[in-house]
């Protein structure tokens, strides 16, 4: 089995793109919706070091916590989603030589109880967007991704974001890959409003990178849409990465630099 990619160069700038989903170790293409690997690669090797804990709260089918294992980083992962973790546990089946451990259970994103407080190095996750694709159809009634009201939506998720920084070291990183979706025609800005309640509950927005979409299933479809109507097609996801900010932290800068946006 391969457990390298060919390159592990980091990218250094605000536009990622990935045309080929990397398919070392036991990563697969088969769950709908679960981000490339080379995305949560890139993101524990530039914020984290060897023997660090890293946390997926939303884990789908294993991603980040294969390359956490790869990489010789402690990891958590939950979903609240039990096939998710069985495909998880079984994504985690292969051996590395390192001592690294991985821990995955269902969980709700909204309740981190088992996480001790300002405990974990680095958050990185892809959550769903609204209920574009269903994860659970309906058989999980608190699954975010059956939820189709966007007001609703965000109530619940900011109740996931204020137990993000709860578990979170000071000083420390949240990666969330998150896109926008379209409803009559009109644009729908998801991640933006996801953004403003990272940045309202105490958050600061180190960066806001574009991610390309690729290889996206409902592109074909969309496409033809597209000619006949008035709109563009959605091809980019945004990778926001927030910093939970230093105990006594002079905050003043970043408020002004909100209050200016």
């Amino acid at each position: 089995m391969k457990l390298e990619p060919e390159s592990n160069d980091i990218p250094t700038t605000t536009v990622w793109s990935f045309p080929e989903r990397g398919s070392w170790a036991t990563h697969k293409p088969t769950y709908r919706g679960n981000w490339a690997p080379q995305i949560p690669r890139n993101l524990i090797l530039k914020y984290t070091q060897e023997g660090d804990l890293v946390f997926d709260p939303m884990v789908g089918a294993g991603t980040t916590l294969i390359e956490a294992k790869l990489l010789n980083r402690d990891a958590i992962g939950i979903d609240i989603n039990p096939q998710a973790i069985n495909l998880s546990k079984e994504a985690l089946r292969f051996e590395v030589e390192n001592k690294s451990k991985q821990e995955c259970y269902v969980g709700d994103a909204r309740n981190l109880g088992k996480i001790a407080n300002d405990s974990i190095d680095l958050i990185a996750t892809h959550p769903p967007y609204l209920n574009i694709i269903k994860y659970s159809e309906q058989t999980i009634s608190e699954d975010l991704s059956n939820i189709g009201s966007l007001s609703k939506f965000l109530t619940e998720f900011e109740s996931a974001i204020k137990e993000f920084y709860r578990v979170l070291k000071p000083g420390h990183y949240c990666a969330i890959l998150i896109g926008d979706t379209r409803r009559h025609r009109h644009y729908v800005p998801l991640a933006f409003n996801i953004m403003s309640l990272f940045l309202k509950d105490g958050f600061i927005l180190k960066e806001d990178i574009i991610k390309i979409q690729h290889n996206c299933q409902m592109t074909p479809r969309w496409s033809n849409e597209a000619k006949k109507y008035d709109f563009y097609l959605i091809m980019h996801e945004h990778l926001f990465i927030f910093r939970k900010p230093v105990i006594d932290e002079d905050m003043l800068l970043f408020k002004e630099s909100i209050s200016m946006s």
